[in-house]
């Protein structure tokens, strides 16, 4: 009774399977919570609405706390039915370093970290801007969140081959500019890491104006890296684009292929039962005349 009242529950907190009712409706509430305790925080920080509901703040805390306290404990007790932390101890330590248990541990901190430590009122103020990562909580019940980390997995080598490129330009072009407008903006480009801070507000075509080139040859490059800028960035939008693009047709081809399956399964299963009525028949027939041959026995 315990294992199935255990494996059940697992099954409810895992993300809702087809036709589970029950997952479904502990998802949704969930997502719900959550997005309540991200504009519940939003709101505390204006003070007018904080001094006039701080009671109320504080009621919704206490009981978005409660449940997400229960949740990850429940996920914690049933945990070792995942193939991964089977062992009841160093299964256990383990789940409990893995990502979502971690965001779900620092969703629940923020309350219990003043009741444990004494800390500074304006640590505490900011040790509870920790309650945003309730947020990151979102992921682990949204299909589609799901389908990003997915495609961030797959995609990772050109993501970093990017950032490696982009890091690299950044370091040339704002040395190249640091040498050509040293002696005309000292104060501006003092060093190469200040030219580093035009350099990155230029390739992400931010420009804040604050600092730019007034020498031809650095107005000349600033125009090159603002172009190359638009590109570098453009890159990881088309490669993430792709991804979801090829993970959405991986996701139709395997609805089609289980369709297709069900189909078969269900004409297999048609076939069979009509195998089994015909059988069913045959014998029927030969018990009649098994039967009419005994009536004529016995007369």
């Amino acid at each position: 009774m315990n294992i199935k009242f255990k494996k059940r529950l697992y099954e409810i907190l895992e993300i809702a399977a087809v036709g589970d009712i029950s997952s479904k409706v502990f998802d949704v509430c969930i997502m719900t919570l959550i997005t309540l305790n991200v504009a519940a925080v939003i709101l505390a920080t204006v003070e007018s609405l904080d001094s006039q509901y701080q009671y109320y703040f504080r009621i919704f805390e206490v009981f978005s706390v409660t449940v997400f306290s229960l949740e990850y404990l429940l996920r914690l007790w049933t945990c070792t039915l995942n193939e991964n932390f089977r062992n009841p101890i160093t299964g256990r330590l383990r789940y409990i370093l893995t990502p979502f248990a971690l965001i779900d541990l620092l969703a629940i901190l923020p309350f219990y970290l003043p009741m444990i430590i004494p800390l500074d009122l304006r640590f505490i103020r900011a040790v509870r801007l920790f309650r945003l990562f309730r947020l990151f909580k979102m992921g682990r019940y949204s299909k589609a969140a799901l389908m990003l980390k997915r495609v961030l997995k797959e995609k990772k080598e050109e993501l970093v081959l990017i950032v490696f490129a982009v890091f690299l330009l950044l370091i040339i072009f704002s040395s190249l500019m640091y040498f050509i407008e040293k002696e005309a903006q000292p104060e501006a480009f003092s060093s190469i890491p200040a030219a580093m801070w035009w350099g990155i507000i230029t390739l992400t075509t931010v420009g804040y104006g604050d600092v730019y080139p007034i020498t031809p040859l650095g107005k000349i490059l600033g125009a090159l890296i603002a172009f190359l800028g638009i590109g570098m960035f453009a890159l990881p939008a088309g490669i993430l684009g792709s991804g979801l693009v090829e993970a959405i047709q991986k996701k139709e081809k395997g609805d089609e292929k289980l369709i297709e399956e069900l189909d078969t399964n269900e004409i297999e299963g048609s076939q069979n039962v009509a195998d089994k009525i015909e059988k069913v028949e045959k014998e029927l027939e030969n018990t009649i005349e098994e039967l009419k041959l005994l009536k004529k026995m016995v007369k």
